[in-house]
């Protein structure tokens, strides 16, 4: 029974560790869409 606790936490973890990398993903892309050479900010800026 202890190994399976183990076993489900190490899964936890992983789950953890890749949620906050798809979060980090999102954040870059969103962050460069709005203040890129062609981002949101400018194109309205020059609207």
């Amino acid at each position: 029974m202890k190994k399976f606790l183990k076993e489900t936490n190490g899964i936890t973890l992983i789950a953890l560790v890749v949620t906050i990398v798809v979060l980090l993903i999102l954040a870059s892309v969103s962050i460069s869409m709005l203040l890129g050479d062609n981002g949101i900010i400018k194109n309205a800026r020059k609207g």
